[in-house]
């Protein structure tokens, strides 16, 4: 049964990032704020690559970086329209310089703060991306972004937050104030996010339709 909620927030995560890729590519945009996205795929590359974890999470994690890779294309491709007052020819070294920073956060969270462990680094990705997700909301509007993505996204951190309860002999690290803090902050700015998704579209629905 605990296996369930790993499993799940292995696909809706997965569901999230395709769902991404494709709103990003529909819109013309990137559908994942930068940088959101630099701190994912940092923490991606540090435990595919740098610290592997162990049987399925694995490939999980190897998924979600080459899904990254297909969302930082969009970035690339077209972020300097979402960045007007940045030289053109500044836009790919200040993408490169944030990617680099925040995976040398994500490293040094894991390895000074976590024992080298990935749990608390990936929750605290969680809340930096929920948070950046509706600030993008609120700067841009809905370009680039669904209901859907913000469901599935909803849905695969209230897995993992799950996971991390049930787990028959939880680390006495992980049962602490820090990291419930970080398991309902989550949860509160996912459904934050999953609201005010709703009624952007409702709102922006009667202009989006055909005369």
């Amino acid at each position: 049964m605990y296996m369930i909620f790993p499993l799940g927030a292995g696909i809706f995560w997965t569901a999230t990032y395709v769902l991404i890729i494709r709103a990003g590519l529909r819109d013309r945009t990137y559908g994942m704020p930068v940088v959101a996205f630099a701190a994912s795929i940092g923490w991606e590359f540090t435990f595919t690559f740098v610290r592997p974890v162990p049987g399925v999470r694995a490939w999980i994690n190897l998924t979600w970086f080459c899904l990254d890779l297909a969302i930082g294309y969009t970035i690339v491709r077209y972020g300097r329209r979402e960045f007007p007052g940045l030289p053109p020819r500044l836009l790919l070294p200040s993408f490169i310089g944030v990617c680099a920073l925040a995976y040398t956060a994500m490293e040094l969270i894991s390895r000074e703060l976590d024992h080298g462990e990935r749990h608390l680094s990936a929750f605290a990705d969680n809340v930096l991306i929920s948070a950046l997700f509706l600030a993008m909301l609120a700067a841009r509007g809905p370009r680039g972004q669904s209901v859907g993505i913000a469901v599935t996204k909803l849905l695969g951190t209230a897995c993992a937050s799950l996971a991390m309860l049930t787990v028959p002999e939880i680390d006495p690290r992980y049962d602490n104030g820090l990291m419930y803090f970080l398991y309902f902050s989550c949860l509160v700015l996912d459904l934050a996010y999953v609201w005010a998704m709703v009624a952007v579209r409702r709102r922006t629905a009667p202009a989006e339709q055909p005369d």
